[in-house]
């Protein structure tokens, strides 16, 4: 575990962004953690979360000519992500994001900020069903630009509820030809309750949630 990526996770559990205890999950599974990335919601997380994402990118190693956020939740972390670029790594990073509503007058299209051309990464919250980076990808492939990855907050690393045995990441990967990367991993929150030592129920619920779950590496 890299130290943006142990500090990363203090920021959540400090910001109450990731929890422990029963939660009950839109598939109906009941995970012993929940990671609620709607509470980066101020100027003070937001300007953090735009540094994690940066380093993390910068980790990933994804060449970009043009960063893209999906509306709603894609747009502030995308702005973030290429001022801590800009301010803290001296990268130039324009960015794009998508409005929802057609617009039939002022600038056209459905494309906010810098042309989408060239290579692409979305910058995103979560990806649970993977409708909304689906539809990014259609709009990155309609404007004729390349998408090089998507960097996301967290992996939950489980397979989904349709019986394939695969995340709703690993089967975007395969069906677009193209890799996703978290900042953070479930595999990293449990690397970082073990090096504390003071999670050891919790723990214990996250090891069984997994062995049930989990995607089969």
């Amino acid at each position: 575990m890299k130290d943006y990526q142990r500090e990363f996770i203090e920021f959540a559990l400090a910001n109450d962004v990731l929890k422990f205890g029963t939660y009950t999950l839109k598939s109906g599974r009941v995970s012993p953690y929940f990671f609620n990335a709607g509470l980066f919601n101020s100027g003070k997380t937001l300007g953090a979360i735009g540094r994690f994402y940066a380093a993390a990118l910068i980790d990933a190693g994804f060449p970009y000519d043009v960063l893209f956020g999906p509306a709603y939740k894609g747009i502030p972390l995308v702005c973030a992500t290429a001022l801590s670029l800009s301010s803290e790594h001296q990268q130039e990073a324009p960015f794009a994001f998508n409005r929802k509503e057609k617009k039939d007058h002022g600038e056209g299209g459905n494309i906010v900020g810098t042309p989408l051309k060239g290579k692409v990464v979305v910058v995103d919250d979560v990806i649970t069903a993977g409708t909304a980076i689906n539809e990014s990808i259609q709009i990155i492939k309609q404007s004729n630009a390349e998408l090089k990855g998507v960097l996301v907050a967290v992996d939950r690393a489980e397979v989904a509820p349709d019986g394939s045995g695969k995340s709703a990441i690993q089967a975007i990967e395969e069906a677009n030809n193209i890799q996703i990367r978290a900042i953070i991993t479930v595999d990293h929150i449990m690397e970082y309750m073990e090096e504390k030592g003071t999670y050891t129920e919790h723990l214990k619920m996250m090891r069984e949630y997994k062995a049930q779950y989990g995607i089969k590496k």
